[in-house]
């Protein structure tokens, strides 16, 4: 399926690339890549997200055997990165947390949207929206749960639900998804102006935020322990996409929800899993290296999943 490859993967990845080059060759400083990444991430992709969430149809979209389907294989994979990197590669309990939400947390709004969208059509859409809403929630929930649980051994419940609460609702993606709940659920009405600002905004976030996906690679040398990133890539490009695709055959899901589940299970580790091993300063090399290299290898991948799903 050649079209998949160069129609579909590679204007993305072009993307990214142009990110890369640009910065390594030093025509954008690091600190343009961040204004553009705090940007992108930080406001436009918040806003892409509440948008989508604020206009949904919540009752055709929310099935349950997708969102089983996809987190049953986020959260096997959560548990195969973190006992592995354990009991496997002989880390501490902090680091195996850290490289866990490396092989859990997919890439499913920078690379997942774009691609999908490209494969499929913007129809396509609805069940990478539906797997979106709990991504960063579900995600953070469960990696800051069980890192503040390893951290706060020994102390009281207050400081350890207090230590979880401030890392969840500091975190801009999960705020523009619970403000598109609350428009959608209320049924109020954005005016006119309002949604003209907002899809002027939403038409650079996919955008700008590969392109400094691409400058803010160029910072992270593939170093560190190369057998745990082999683990953490093979998990997430390999493991979790087939999991996801058992679940989605056993549950019955329609074609529609099964292919975004499986593609958006097949996308590299987004740069969430960096900025967690940041917030915490634990795994940092892990988990940057394996963003880049995982990026990089997910060409093929999921040209391949592609291929497989057509």
């Amino acid at each position: 399926m050649l079209y998949a490859l160069i129609d579909v993967i590679l204007p993305v990845f072009l993307v990214i690339g142009a990110g890369y080059v640009t910065t390594a060759r030093g025509f954008f400083t690091p600190s343009h890549i961040e204004g553009l990444m705090k940007f992108s991430q930080g406001f436009a992709i918040p806003c892409l997200l509440f948008m989508a969430i604020a206009t949904i149809d919540l009752q055709a979209s929310f099935d349950p055997a997708l969102l089983v389907s996809f987190y049953t294989g986020a959260f096997i994979c959560f548990c195969l990165g973190m006992f592995g990197a354990h009991f496997l590669f002989h880390r501490d309990w902090e680091d195996s947390v850290v490289i866990g939400f490396c092989c859990l947390f997919s890439n499913t709004v920078l690379l997942g949207l774009s691609i999908t969208e490209r494969a499929y059509g913007p129809d396509g859409l609805t069940g990478n929206f539906a797997i979106i809403a709990f991504h960063a929630p579900f995600c953070y929930g469960l990696g800051v749960t069980v890192m503040e649980f390893v951290r706060n051994r020994g102390k009281s419940g207050v400081v350890f639900a207090g230590a979880v609460l401030k890392a969840m609702f500091s975190n801009t993606l999960i705020l523009g998804i619970a403000l598109g709940f609350v428009v959608n659920l209320s049924g109020l009405p954005l005016p006119s102006m309002i949604d003209s600002a907002l899809d002027l905004i939403i038409a650079a976030a996919l955008p700008a935020a590969l392109f400094a996906l691409g400058g803010v690679l160029v910072q992270y040398k593939p170093e560190g322990d190369l057998r745990v990133i082999a683990y953490v890539c093979v998990i997430a490009l390999l493991a979790h996409p087939a999991i996801v695709w058992m679940m989605g055959t056993a549950t019955g899901l329609n074609r529609d929800f099964f292919r975004s589940a499986v593609l958006n299970a097949s996308m590299a580790p987004g740069f969430n899993a960096y900025l967690f091993a940041n917030m915490y300063g634990r795994a940092k090399r892990v988990a940057a290296s394996s963003v880049l290299i995982a990026t990089g290898l997910s060409i093929l991948t999921v040209w391949m999943w592609l291929s497989l799903l057509s």
